[in-house]
């Protein structure tokens, strides 16, 4: 069993469309549920920040306290990962993500079909 980042785009071409940011959520988590499936641990950095930049006073997506939180809380978890799955279109963040996957030499897939089943475990 791998734990795998599944990184895509959160604000990327939203305009900070709430219904947007949620449909791109929706999209991440489906994808999470599937690799789940496969026997894998899916994490989402939105799993873990959005709770504590709402509990940390954030007023609006991208002000300070969003961008305190955000972005290195996935960083952290990156390091406890075996790698990243990048999904979706364009996304500063997500692509941010690869390489920071990539920085910690650990494998990024861009398809769910290019991960190795658990009992391979390559």
């Amino acid at each position: 069993m791998k734990m795998i980042l599944v990184a895509g785009p959160l604000r990327g071409g939203t305009g900070d469309d709430p219904k947007l940011i949620h449909a791109n959520m929706e999209a991440m988590t489906t994808v999470a549920l599937d690799l789940y499936r496969r026997g894998h641990l899916p994490v989402l950095g939105e799993w873990f920040s959005l709770p504590l930049i709402e509990a940390a006073g954030s007023k609006k997506i991208g002000d300070d306290i969003y961008n305190e939180i955000q972005h290195p809380i996935a960083e952290k978890i990156l390091t406890k990962c075996d790698g990243c799955l990048r999904i979706g279109g364009a996304s500063s963040g997500a692509d941010h993500m690869v390489a920071t996957t990539r920085a910690l030499n650990k494998p990024v897939w861009f398809d769910i079909d290019e991960i190795p089943p658990p009992e391979s475990d390559e």
